[in-house]
């Protein structure tokens, strides 16, 4: 059985101006969650900013959930809506190693509040349809590649711009388990999930066009998958909708 750290860490408290190892500057930290913190840091010796997820050693043990999410980052990496991976680094706190992973940095808002901006906190029929779009595009290419997301939602895709249509990344690509359809399915109906709750969720469903809650169906998960069979059947329907 493996024996986790004895000592448990559950917050790195890294400020801005502080050091990693004489290579990295904390700039900000830009959230946490079960397996770790992530922080933006600037490469002393480029003046190139970085994204560094720092890893809870209890959450990690052996280098388990590090070594996963750089694999698949890895694997991933021809995929325009996947944060590229760079490299790993070992930082040591009261003598436990402590995995810091190494990515690029990209400038932009969580789509949770890049929504705060709108009117009403919601985006018109079209614009949804561009995110919708952007959206599944981006995960036809993870699903191409036989693999899946496993946990979209409003607070881990970055709007990286946004116009004609959207750039957009993904965050906390971790999810464990294989790439069945099942796990395909669901990152289709979390598709599906996002696109409605940026027209404003159920407060503004009933006066929605037709055409979108053709796409929404209800929320029900089942008709979703048996409507658009895949994410690539989704993207299909998308470029060849029209409205009546």
């Amino acid at each position: 059985m493996l024996k986790k750290p004895k000592i448990k860490i559950d917050a790195f408290g890294f400020q801005p101006g502080d050091t990693i190892l004489s290579k990295y500057e904390i700039i900000d930290k830009l959230g946490s969650g079960w397996e770790g913190e992530v922080y933006k840091i600037k490469e002393i010796a480029t003046d190139i900013e970085r994204t560094a997820k720092i890893f809870f050693p209890q959450r990690n043990i052996r280098n388990k959930a590090s070594r996963f999410y750089a694999r698949k980052l890895h694997k991933l990496r021809q995929c325009h809506i996947v944060i590229h991976y760079h490299n790993e680094e070992t930082i040591y706190i009261d003598g436990i190693p402590i995995t810091v992973l190494i990515s690029e940095y990209v400038e932009g808002a969580l789509f949770s509040d890049f929504l705060q901006k709108f009117p009403r906190k919601r985006l018109t029929p079209f614009q949804a349809l561009h995110l919708l779009y952007a959206l599944a595009r981006g995960i036809e290419e993870i699903h191409l590649r036989n693999d899946y997301h496993g946990d979209l939602h409003t607070d881990n895709i970055i709007v990286n711009r946004f116009g004609l249509n959207f750039h957009l990344k993904l965050l906390d690509m971790f999810h464990w388990g294989s790439p069945t359809k099942n796990n395909r399915n669901y990152d289709l109906t979390c598709l599906v999930r996002i696109f409605y709750e940026s027209l404003g969720g159920a407060k503004y469903y009933a006066k929605l066009p037709k055409e979108i809650k053709y796409i929404c169906c209800g929320l029900k998960d089942s008709l979703i998958c048996k409507r658009f069979k895949t994410v690539s059947q989704l993207r299909e329907y998308l470029e060849k909708m029209q409205w009546k």
